[in-house]
């Protein structure tokens, strides 16, 4: 049976690659890519999308009125937002919340208009900053980690699970990305909608543009392929931050599975990510981008912390596993090497983006 997908952010690096892969392998799907083509890079995708026969639409999901041109939906996936934890700390917060809040709100609006499916990409940093700053941890050679023994819930070395204490501040982009999940609880509950909530960690990989405050793999990989500077910054200055990380082609993967399982997901809240077993620190990840590319970089140290960084994350997704079977299949090593491939290709293009 066909079914109709309208994917915001449909020109971003995570929308852009489920448009794509929809298409691919249901044919006979219309896959529709939203976006307001805000994010610098993502014009470069237009091209792909039309080469994928995705239908894109240029809009806003912050105008109601953009959203009300469709005729018929049988899935939303909300892969808009403003992505950065700086964003709100020291510009204006109401650009934030629009997209991020009131824009999901928008969507739910439609997916209630049309009964479609609502499946919500969260964030990792819905979990507070300071619960997890204060979690047991331990300095390796090359990374932190956290200890099993902790005071606090839902937290060991494996990770974060969903059952987190969420009091306290998660910054103005993590209170956003909350709210949204509070309100599609509600549209859950009271519109009878189908939803899922994925809390998703670190995502990369090919046609990610990569940015000092998000898209971290993709940025370092870049500068060390275009032999530009990188600093260590905050915790000492030794890159021992740490991060799990999950290859954009897992997500699609368990986006898929959702969407054709929608009543084994229905109203779940589930953490999303690669889990320990696909993870690196700063530290890790520089000898990766080095031995791919063969260039060695300066990389200056600064020992101060930032605003509404953590020292570790790492998500734990035995509960999605446990329900779904679905686990990441691609590595570190796998997600390096699939960036690198896409920078050789398209260097010409990148270069004043990511160079």
């Amino acid at each position: 049976m066909s079914k109709q997908i309208l994917i915001t952010g449909g020109a971003g690096f995570v929308g852009s690659t489920l448009c794509i892969n929809f298409k691919r392998l249901y044919p006979s799907y219309n896959v529709i890519a939203f976006d307001n083509l805000r994010r610098r890079g993502s014009e470069l995708n237009i091209p792909r999308l039309k080469e994928a026969n995705v239908q894109f639409v240029h809009g806003d999901i912050r105008n109601q009125e953009d959203l009300n041109q469709f005729e018929h939906l049988d899935v939303i996936i909300d892969a808009s937002a403003d992505p950065s934890v700086m964003s709100g700390i020291s510009s204006p917060i109401y650009p934030l919340i629009n997209a991020n809040l009131f824009g999901t709100v928008n969507c739910l609006e439609l997916a209630d208009k049309h009964k479609a499916a609502f499946i919500f990409l969260s964030t990792s940093r819905i979990y507070p900053i300071k619960n997890l700053e204060l979690a047991a941890f331990e300095e390796l050679e090359t990374r932190f980690v956290w200890k099993d023994t902790q005071s606090l819930r839902g937290i060991s070395s494996n990770g974060v699970t969903e059952d987190f204490p969420l009091d306290g501040s998660r910054s103005f982009y993590g209170a956003t990305k909350l709210a949204s999940e509070l309100m599609i609880t509600e549209y859950n509950e009271l519109r009878g909608m189908k939803t899922v909530i994925n809390r998703c960690g670190v995502i990369s990989g090919p046609w990610q543009m990569g940015k000092v405050d998000q898209g971290v793999l993709v940025l370092w990989l870049a500068r060390h392929y275009f032999k530009q500077k990188l600093s260590y910054i905050g915790y000492g200055g030794k890159g021992k931050q740490m991060r799990d990380v999950m290859h954009v082609d897992d997500l699609f993967d368990l986006i898929n599975h959702q969407i054709h399982n929608l009543d084994l997901y229905n109203g779940k809240t589930l953490n999303a990510g690669g889990g320990i077993d696909v993870s690196f620190s700063l530290q890790e990840l520089t000898k990766h981008c080095e031995e791919i590319t063969g260039n060695k970089i300066e990389i200056d140290s600064i020992k101060e912390n930032r605003t509404a960084d953590i020292r570790i994350y790492v998500g734990d997704s035995t509960q999605l596993n446990e329900l779904s079977g679905w686990k990441p299949k691609r590595d570190v090593k796998t997600l390096v090497s699939d960036t690198f491939d896409w920078l050789k290709q398209n260097e010409i293009n990148l270069k004043n983006i990511l160079g």
